[in-house]
């Protein structure tokens, strides 16, 4: 046109096409969540102050722990054998979220990229990056862990395995339309009174009719 402009005067005048916004976390996980697990650790101490460290593998869908281990030394090598062991054969997830943490080293990161897994790493500091895990870990410690004494990892499991047994049969989520992550079939009056079974010690209940 013969006049000479600067850049920042065709940028301002220039069209712009509209672009389609990036889906947010909240969506990735909502679009997502019948092929995402989450992983995390939480400490626990024990009778004689020792410190104890339990891994979960967490189900997005119906929030099903997968896998729990606990250990003394969460190493790389050892954190990768979890993985292994949750998802043995054709069963591993198309995502795994977790945070930063270093025991997530190059062993691990090479065996679940071997395994298929895409990792989802959770920004620095935002562990509401992976609600579900760090729910769960809260319901363990409100719902189970203040209530015992730990002695040693061997006590550990077995409170943990009655506590999952509990959550995964027993427990409602009003995220699963106030079911248990195994559903439960809608027990009539026809079936009897209701009865208490204890739970985990009889720390909590299961309600069911019987004739």
């Amino acid at each position: 046109m013969g006049h000479d402009l600067a850049e920042s005067t065709v940028a301002k005048y220039m069209f712009r096409t509209a672009k389609p916004p990036s889906q947010t976390w909240r969506t990735f996980l909502d679009n997502h969540v019948g092929d995402l697990v989450g992983i995390d650790f939480f400490t626990v101490p024990t009778a004689t102050f020792r410190v104890l460290y339990c891994f979960i593998i967490l189900g997005h869908d119906r929030r099903r722990l997968i896998h729990f281990n606990v250990t003394t030394n969460p190493t790389a090598r050892w954190t990768a054998q979890q993985i292994t062991e949750a998802f043995p054969w054709d069963e591993a997830p198309e995502y795994l979220i977790r945070d930063r943490d270093g025991c997530y080293g190059t062993e691990f990161r090479d065996r679940v990229e071997k395994m298929g897994i895409e990792e989802v790493p959770t920004a620095p500091r935002s562990p509401w990056q992976n609600p579900y895990c760090e729910r769960v870990i809260g319901s363990i410690r409100r719902e189970c862990l203040d209530h015992v004494i730990v002695l040693n990892d061997r006590h550990l499991k077995q409170i943990l395995s009655a506590y999952f047994d509990y959550y995964h049969n027993c427990r409602t989520h009003l995220s699963l339309d106030r079911n248990s992550p195994v559903p439960r079939a809608v027990e009539p009056p026809s079936r009897g009174h209701v009865i208490s079974i204890p739970q985990v010690g009889g720390l909590h209940h299961r309600y069911s009719r019987a004739a």
